[in-house]
């Protein structure tokens, strides 16, 4: 594994300076590597899009549909029972009552599961999360260093105003932090 440092600009002008004054500094062009940052979300991890395979605040819908099929195939059913026998309709009526009713109670217990879970979730405080940080978007300048060169990289990143420089352990190859993941927690250093 190889030393890493990365600090993220809002420009690729201002990573570019950065890049400029590590090469000043004695630091070669395999070295140091530019790439774009999507936002949190945006990484395309699968086929169908996004980071995740699925949204943590559906987790729990599965379990409210459920109750919310039986409560609502219950109230279906009565109401079905009530209009047949104040109509004096057929029973077609009753069966039919009781299915619409658990559909809709399965969508209102789905929705109220996931109204729940995402009330649980983290909360953003000043562009990071509470329970996990998360790799904000924008340029990142990664620079292969050693242990003597570490500092040097830091300092150099931090003086052309780099945010969120981070320290990492990867694979570094043909000029590329090979192994980068857009959706692990990023070691900022302060």
């Amino acid at each position: 594994m190889s030393l890493i440092v990365a600090g993220r600009f809002q420009t690729f002008e201002k990573a570019e300076a950065a890049a400029s004054r590590l090469f000043a500094r004695g630091f070669l062009e395999e070295d140091v590597s530019l790439f774009y940052v999507n936002p949190p979300g945006q990484h395309h991890n699968f086929p169908i899009g996004g980071d995740a395979y699925a949204d943590r605040s559906m987790q729990p819908a599965h379990k409210t549909a459920g109750a919310g099929i039986v409560i609502g195939s219950v109230v279906g059913a009565a109401a079905g029972a009530a209009i047949v026998m104040a109509l004096h309709l057929s029973s077609l009526i009753f069966i039919i009552g009781a299915a619409l009713g658990a559909y809709i109670g399965s969508l209102i217990g789905a929705m109220g599961g996931t109204r729940k879970a995402h009330e649980d979730l983290p909360v953003r405080v000043s562009n990071h999360e509470v329970k996990q940080p998360v790799r904000e978007s924008g340029v990142l300048l990664a620079v292969h260093v050693t242990s003597e060169t570490e500092r040097k990289a830091e300092d150099a990143l931090r003086e052309e105003g780099a945010r969120d420089v981070e320290h990492a352990s990867g694979r570094w190859q043909r000029g590329k932090w090979s192994d980068f993941n857009p959706v692990s927690a990023p070691a900022t250093s302060h």
